[in-house]
């Protein structure tokens, strides 16, 4: 962008300032603001120059680009004022009708109303505008100057730089950082010899002493104290094992912490440093503190108790594994204090490759030696676990992958730095470490809030593989994240970058979604869905059942209200968050078409529920048949029906086939229906004797109703029976089966002691070979004769073909029974 055209676009947008302030009625640009806005020009100006240059240094850009998103915020901010005023505005503008055409006129009062709030309209934006504009300038700014920080950083992580293999740059190398470390330390030798230090040690002993002596209890006292803290802590209960075992592990860390803090304090108050030492004392305390976590985290995570085996590793390398750890802690702190002192020293890049390389190798080695202890163990494991399904889940996987990216990069670092990419290598090993470091962290702390939800539920150890420990772990696992991103890499300004623009949200049409509008969505809509449940409940069970409704149109009326109580909620919830859908009538419409299709059976069932729900034909308690099913409708969702049949168990009917199906509603309306009980008596009885008897017993039953009375059927000639039924109406249908159980006791009791019979079938068997059946050689008696022979006087069996004896039928038996066997 030339110097002219910013020139002029600031002309114009100051024009554009001072044409809204020569309004009267534009309250909203105070004094105040105009100061603000020639700032925010100012500054924009200067970032442009600085942008268009390209020199500064990337300090210098974060403090700018710090500069510009505050402005950014506040014309964010300032981009929504007025916004009821404005609405109100239009609304009365567009109440007073469309403006007249040209040539047209309007009375004289509806003409000067018209153009009085116009004019507060367009006052009322000008500020707005104005805003926007500047809030798009500071958005572009701000994302010019990250782009510039992102592409040096990424030169600067793939520059090729010396060797530190190559043995030229070794000597130099030792006599720089020999030289620094001979400058520090003689820097404090000279303060410590100096008479002023003497003064001041001797002005301030007492202070020292006090100093050193908490210094030293701590350092040496510090962990006993621990332990008798946590032997204190276990008095209020041994199912917090697990929570005061990590309470007393970070008083282990801390009190040594305390113990170091006091230590530098006194050196600090001793002035016994020189100025380079100073300078690197300041990040002594956050050494330690790293040093003092990776000890912490390498006992939580190794620990000689079996309930604290967090990572699987091989036996009897416990102490190794954990003296690794340690090792990596000492390898950050080295590291740091390189950069630190290349920043006081000024030392070049090929002491930096040298000096690098050694750490990062051994960085490296410890790694590999960490996966290798490992490995074995876990072979163990995915060999007892493999019958049980995958070896890892959820997070041991992230686990697994973050080994075996170790691994890799345990190889890969060093050769890049052989290589002269010393940048890039130190870009991988030491995120690396530090991802690790913050894997195993999270696992610790998971543990240690299960451990305190057992302590707290009484579930003890078993928590920990609970659902709570569980979310517990996804939650920490989304909270590592922008930590992740900071240890790869990441500026911080780019996490507050994604966070300016995760509440700014996103625009739909003339709708900005933002978290703000989703929150207040959720709250309105959850506080009406919990107050028509509320209501409903109170209908269900107070009022409606003191009321002469039946139970199938209370539940229609109590369905009815939660489908309107849950639409007034969102359409409510809607409005609250001052979200406006109606640019998305038309992206819906068509949509529509398609979801129509789709969903059609869903829809045919949601809109058979609601015409269940206000013609009810079928309503909640009702005894139906459907579809060959039957039993009592026991609920009528938005999709389906509930029927519980006789049999108890539930049969889920989609409500389309209640509309639209054939149906059978045994108490639709009332519950009276009739009962039928068939009766058969023998040949020879009196009808009407019978006819008297069952009248009889239909009119004694208690549930049968005598208008209409009931009455028998003489039904016919049955083949083995005459044939009765009596029927009769019941009050109600439902006790059927009961009614008809008791008048068949009655009816068995009544025939007996009338001396009535109740025939059973009877069938005759006529033998054609009566012979087969007899032993063998003994001819067959007269009275073994079948019917039908001439010794009975019946006429003489037909001529038949001879039959085979017995033995030839137990021939074909045991063929058959062997057939079968085969089979």
């Amino acid at each position: 962008m030339t110097p002219i055209i910013t020139a002029l676009r600031n002309m114009l947008l100051g024009l554009v300032l001072l044409t809204g302030l020569a309004v009267p009625a534009l309250a909203q640009l105070t004094a105040e603001s105009r100061a603000y806005y020639q700032e925010w020009l100012k500054t924009a100006n200067r970032a442009e120059e600085v942008i268009d240059a390209s020199r500064a240094s990337s300090a210098a850009l974060e403090t700018l680009r710090k500069d510009l998103t505050s402005y950014r915020q506040r014309f964010l901010e300032a981009r929504t004022e007025n916004g009821d005023r404005i609405k109100t505005l239009e609304g009365q503008i567009s109440a007073l009708g469309k403006a007249p055409e040209e040539g047209e006129s309007e009375p004289e009062d509806i003409a000067q109303l018209r153009a009085s709030l116009e004019e507060q309209l367009r006052d009322l934006k000008v500020p707005r505008i104005v805003s926007e504009e500047a809030y798009s300038r500071a958005n572009g700014l701000i994302s010019e100057i990250d782009k510039i920080i992102r592409e040096r950083r990424t030169r600067t992580l793939l520059e090729r730089g010396p060797s530190p293999l190559n043995p030229e740059h070794w000597p130099g190398a030792l006599r720089t950082l020999s030289r620094s470390v001979s400058s520090i330390w003689n820097e404090t030798a000279t303060r410590i010899g100096s008479a002023t230090t003497a003064e001041r040690v001797s002005n301030s002993l007492p202070a020292l002493l006090l100093l050193l002596a908490i210094a030293a209890f701590l350092l040496l006292r510090g962990r006993p104290w621990a332990h008798a803290a946590g032997d204190y802590l276990r008095q209020f209960g041994s199912s917090g094992r697990g929570v005061w075992g990590f309470i007393v592990s970070l008083l282990e860390v801390i009190l040594p912490y305390i113990g170091i803090i006091c230590l530098l304090a006194a050196v600090g108050l001793s002035g016994i440093v020189g100025s380079r030492g100073s300078l690197l004392i300041v990040y002594v305390p956050g050494w330690a503190l790293l040093i003092l976590s990776f000890h912490w985290l390498g006992n939580q995570l190794f620990s000689n108790r079996l309930d604290n085996d967090l990572v699987p590793v091989q036996e009897g390398r416990l102490n190794e594994t954990r003296l690794m750890v340690d090792i990596l802690a000492v390898i950050l702190v080295l590291q740091d204090a390189l950069v630190k002192l290349e920043n006081i020293e000024n030392i070049p890049s090929s002491v930096h490759a040298v000096a690098s390389f050694p750490l990062i190798t051994a960085a490296a080695l410890v790694m590999l030696r960490l996966h290798r202890i490992g490995a074995k163990r876990r072979q163990k494991q995915a060999a007892d676990t493999a019958d049980d399904g995958a070896i890892a889940a959820g997070a041991n996987r992230i686990l697994t992958f973050a080994r075996r990216a170790s691994y890799l990069l345990g190889f890969v670092s060093p050769l890049l730095a052989a290589l002269g990419y010393v940048n890039a290598a130190e870009a991988l090993i030491y995120p690396a470490v530090s991802t690790l470091a913050l894997l195993a962290a999270l696992l610790v702390v998971q543990r240690f809030l299960g451990d305190v939800y057992g302590w707290l539920s009484g579930k003890g150890s078993a928590a920990r593989e609970s659902l709570f420990a569980v979310l517990i772990g996804f939650l920490l696992a989304a909270l590592a994240l922008p930590l992740l991103a900071l240890i790869w890499g990441a500026r911080v300004a780019d996490m507050t970058e994604l966070w300016s623009r995760f509440l700014e949200g996103f625009q739909i049409g003339d709708t900005r979604i933002s978290p703000t509008a989703f929150l207040t969505f959720a709250v309105v809509f959850a506080a009406g869905y919990a107050l028509t449940r509320l209501i409903q409940g109170s209908l269900r069970n107070s009022l409606l059942p003191k009321t002469k409704i039946d139970p199938g149109g209370q539940n229609a009326i109590t369905s009815g209200l939660g489908y309107v109580g849950i639409f007034l909620s969102a359409v409510i919830a809607i409005s609250m968050a001052g979200l406006d859908l109606s640019s998305l009538a038309i992206v819906a419409g068509a949509l529509s078409v398609g979801i129509g299709f789709g969903l059609q059976t869903i829809v045919s069932n949601f809109v058979s529920g609601i015409i269940l729900l206000i013609e009810r034909p079928v309503s909640k308690g009702d005894w139906i048949e459907v579809g060959g099913l039957m039993g009592y409708v026991r609920d009528i969702s938005v999709r389906s029906t509930r029927i519980e049949t006789f049999d108890r168990t539930d049969v889920i009917v989609p409500n389309s086939d209640l509309i639209s199906g054939t149906v059978t509603n045994y108490t639709r309306g009332n519950t009276v229906g009739r009962v039928i009980v068939p009766v058969g008596v023998a040949y020879g009885t009196e009808p009407r004797k019978v006819e008297a008897i069952l009248t009889e017993i239909a009119k004694a039953h208690p549930m049968v109703l005598l208008n209409p009375a009931p009455y028998v059927v003489f039904q016919g000639f049955g083949a083995d029976s005459l044939d009765f039924e009596i029927r009769a109406i019941l009050r109600d249908v439902n006790w059927v089966l009961s009614v008809k159980s008791d008048m068949n006791y009655e009816i068995a009791k009544r025939f007996q002691e009338e001396g009535i019979e109740i025939p059973f079938m009877q069938r005759d068997i006529w033998i054609r070979n009566p012979e087969a059946l007899s032993p063998a050689g003994s001819p067959p008696d007269s009275a073994s004769a079948a019917p039908g022979s001439a010794a009975d006087g019946s006429p003489p069996a037909p001529a038949v073909p001879p039959k085979p004896d017995v033995s030839d039928l137990q021939q074909d038996q045991e063929g058959e029974g062997e057939a079968d066997a085969d089979k």
